[in-house]
């Protein structure tokens, strides 16, 4: 059986609560519920901080173990040199999500350094983005 980490950073675990008219206005953990359900033959974990140093500690951790990762790295995606490194470092393949369209808002958020170390991205989708991850695995 695969196991696939969905790993989110900063201000996701305010998803539900935060900029409802980008987001929308279901937590996270409940969509994980429904995906775990619909994917029943993929192990699925997940994990969330606002620490990038906790994003790479646990990208390192399961980076040379699990089939995949699937990692929303918010506003680090745009800033952290160092996750993009920790992604390039690792062997397991990670594919880019973002629930909005970034290419759709500030032009900062129009560049991803750690996409050259990706799988994929996938963006605009809302949450199917993460289900549309699951099914490149």
């Amino acid at each position: 059986m695969k196991k696939i980490l969905i790993l989110n950073g900063p201000n996701l675990n305010l998803l539900g609560k935060r900029e409802k008219e980008i987001y929308g206005d279901s937590d996270f953990e409940h969509f994980f519920e429904q995906l775990k359900n619909d994917f029943s033959n993929i192990e699925l974990y997940y994990y969330q901080s606002n620490v990038e140093g906790e994003l790479i500690n646990k990208l390192q951790e399961v980076g040379f173990e699990y089939d995949g990762v699937i990692f929303n790295a918010g506003g680090y995606t745009h800033t952290s040199v160092a996750i993009s490194d920790s992604v390039a470092a690792i062997s397991t393949p990670v594919v880019e999500v973002h629930i909005s369209n970034v290419y759709d808002r500030e032009k900062y958020r129009h560049t991803s350094l750690m996409a050259k170390n990706c799988k994929g991205i996938i963006t605009g989708f809302g949450f199917n983005s993460y289900r549309l991850a699951l099914t490149s695995f």
